[in-house]
């Protein structure tokens, strides 16, 4: 049978006590060769003409005015007005002791409150014995050593399965494939897009330029709104994780931009049209590049078994065709002198 263990007062165990109360650890008493420790503040200084000369920190704590004061001032009004707001501070004052040419107070601190565990019969118990119960199955395995030693952290396999990536035995699931076909978190979204089968494809081509719209499309609207954030927000919640995700949605989506592209597409003069103060012509270029490079990732991607893949792929395909890269643009022939090679040559002056 094993022996009851030895209780000790906690207030004679030294680093129990190193983030209890204020000042500096001191031994109020000894007791059957056990020290009890408090705390040890200093009050006061004492001056070359027996006058008492109060820390700042005291006077503001009794509201005194005065600095300086004869002993009999210090014993008969300053010591009551200290131990009575020690006490209610919960660190009665045990004494007042000389230490060179200051005053300390002990401090008892029985009364202060420390986040400990209780056990069954309500002793609250510091560091106590623990013991570890593992579940059966780790209790078995033969990997609990490596599991052991595992970073707490999320890893990435945790992730797919979390985000429905990969099913119970690693295989790429459905959404995993789709997921697979795009960079980042761009690939989240649409998947989540996909799945939401009243979301008609014809509209979600466009507002896949969402996706790198950032905050100039939006104007005062909101930034996270569009049919595309509410598919991919209830898909995986309010997920943040870094670089791919923040609240359930990709880090870089704006909505606004399906509006601009789609406009565009059907007439690209109105392009100037959407130009404002804080949306420029280079940002709407912009827009247009990333959203053919989201069409194209969709257009290259691998055939599915899935007729909503399969509209999307065809959509995008014919978008492409129909729509040219702002960058398309026939540049001037060079001039002689940008054909010839260029050397670059160091010529110091002589003095």
């Amino acid at each position: 049978m094993a022996s009851s263990p030895v209780l000790r007062s906690i207030l004679s165990i030294p680093a129990a006590l190193e983030k209890t109360g204020s000042g500096d650890l001191v031994v109020l008493e000894e007791t059957g060769g056990e020290k009890i420790y408090g705390r040890g503040l200093t009050v006061a200084e004492l001056l070359n003409d027996d006058r008492v000369l109060l820390t700042k920190w005291v006077r503001r704590m009794i509201d005194w005015n005065g600095r300086q004061m004869p002993q009999s001032v210090w014993q008969e009004q300053i010591v009551p007005l200290l131990e009575k707001k020690f006490i209610q501070q919960r660190t009665p004052a045990v004494r007042f002791v000389r230490q060179g040419q200051n005053l300390v107070a002990h401090l008892r601190l029985d009364a202060l409150l420390m986040k400990v565990p209780v056990d069954a019969h309500g002793v609250a118990l510091w560091m106590p014995a623990e013991r570890e119960v593992m579940p059966p199955d780790c209790a078995r395995c033969e990997l609990t050593a490596v599991c052991r030693n595992l970073p707490p952290a999320t890893g990435v396999a945790t992730l797919w399965r979390r985000l429905g990536l990969v099913d119970a035995a690693g295989t790429p699931t459905r959404r995993g494939r789709i997921v697979s076909f795009f960079s980042h978190g761009d690939g989240l979204a649409i998947a989540a897009g996909l799945e939401d089968s009243s979301f008609p494809i014809n509209e979600m081509v466009y507002e896949l330029a969402n996706l790198r719209g950032g905050f100039r499309f939006c104007g005062d609207e909101n930034r996270w709104a569009g049919r595309l954030a509410m598919a991919s927000q209830r898909a995986y919640g309010a997920q943040s994780i870094p670089g791919y995700l923040e609240n359930g949605v990709p880090l870089e989506y704006g909505a606004g931009a399906e509006q601009v592209v789609s406009d565009v597409h059907k007439n690209p003069l109105t392009k100037h049209y959407w130009v404002t103060d804080v949306l420029g012509a280079g940002d709407i270029d912009r827009a247009i590049i990333e959203w053919r490079s989201l069409l194209r990732q969709a257009t290259h991607g691998a055939a599915l078994e899935w007729p909503r893949w399969q509209d999307l792929q065809a959509r995008a395909k014919a978008i492409l065709e129909e729509t040219e890269s702002p960058t398309a643009t026939d540049l001037p022939p060079l001039e002689y002198q940008q054909t010839k090679r260029m050397e670059h040559q160091l010529v110091l002056r002589r003095h």
